[in-house]
């Protein structure tokens, strides 16, 4: 029996089954889009202006982070902590980069 135990300890703690991991991330989904955001405060790039079409984020409780277009404020989408980090990791590291077109001014890549 011991040696049973010692095996299960060597292991460590189970692995969520995929199952597991929608249902839990289906629960974070719907906790967060159940919080008052109402009085949440709005950010966006330093440098904008009202008048300019810009994103907005605010910051939620437990590191999650909502975003809406100023153009639409009634439409926001949230993110948790572990969605919001994936995207800015993302970015900072080119994988959301446009190609540029030469009709923007950009030059084909080679």
């Amino acid at each position: 029996m011991a040696e049973a135990q010692n095996e299960t300890q060597e292991q460590g703690p189970a692995r969520e089954s995929e199952q597991d991991v929608k249902a839990r991330k289906e629960r974070e989904k719907n906790e967060l889009y159940a919080l008052d955001i109402s009085g949440v405060e709005w950010h966006c790039a330093p440098g904008t202006e009202t008048h300019e079409e810009r994103v907005e984020i605010a910051y939620l409780p437990g590191g999650a982070v909502a975003m809406r277009s100023s153009l639409e404020p009634q439409t926001v989408l949230r993110y948790t902590e572990a969605e919001w980090t994936a995207f800015v990791l993302g970015a900072r590291d080119g994988e959301f980069d446009l190609e540029p077109s030469p009709r923007d001014g950009g030059t084909a890549a080679e």
